[in-house]
């Protein structure tokens, strides 16, 4: 759902965008619902046609900037099968949480503070530039905060190269986002890792996922 977000945006915004998958045939094959009841990727796949579905091998070989949207719990395997050489130089703006589900609803994180998913990548992939981006709202909402009557509504970046950051800062904005609070090094995904222990307690609360915080000064 969330890559699926990202990836119609981003071509609607001008980008040429790949969707790496492990298996392209079954992907293309699915015909049932997702576990939350979302569409299969075929339909999706029918109303973009210029987003391409390849390997997460190809998928990353000629990319400039990568997004990490796959579950948290497969982060690490996902980007290990599209090949560190795949993925060295470049800017992975890494969306994940790192939930367990194995006790119900809410989910529990099965890393936490001292340490986060984001760092957990960073180190696996040294070579890798991790920027930590939009892990802490919906995946409409990253990209298309106007959603909310007030978009001016924020969102928070970290990692270790400034430079990275700067690039995803300006993809942000180009989705609308007015308000990028830049948190520091890669350490800092601790903190939006964490919020999410709030923000399912705020969807359960509120009854909807459409919701953001606001950071006044």
């Amino acid at each position: 759902m969330v890559g699926q977000a990202l990836a119609g945006r981003l071509a609607e915004l001008g980008h040429e965008v790949g969707v790496g998958t492990r298996d392209v045939a079954a992907t293309m094959a699915r015909t049932e619902p997702d576990g939350m009841g979302n569409p299969p990727y075929p339909t999706w796949a029918a109303a973009h046609p210029d987003v391409r579905l390849t390997t997460f091998a190809e998928a990353t070989a000629g990319a400039e900037l990568i997004v990490n949207a796959t579950s948290g719990e497969v982060s690490i395997a996902a980007l290990t099968a599209a090949g560190a050489q795949n993925l060295a130089g470049k800017v992975l703006v890494d969306i994940s949480n790192p939930l367990d589900h194995s006790g119900g609803f809410p989910p529990t994180l099965f890393v936490k503070d001292s340490d986060s998913l984001g760092e957990q990548i960073q180190a696996a992939f040294p070579d890798l530039r991790v920027v930590k981006a939009l892990n802490t709202l919906a995946a409409a909402l990253m990209v298309n905060p106007g959603q909310l009557a007030d978009g001016q509504h924020s969102v928070f970046v970290a990692g270790n190269d400034t430079d990275s950051k700067k690039t995803v800062i300006a993809l942000l904005e180009s989705f609308g986002h007015t308000d990028v609070i830049d948190l520091g090094d890669i350490t800092s995904a601790r903190g939006t890792e964490m919020y999410l222990a709030l923000w399912l307690r705020l969807m359960g609360s509120l009854n909807t996922p459409f919701f953001n915080v606001k950071v006044i000064r």
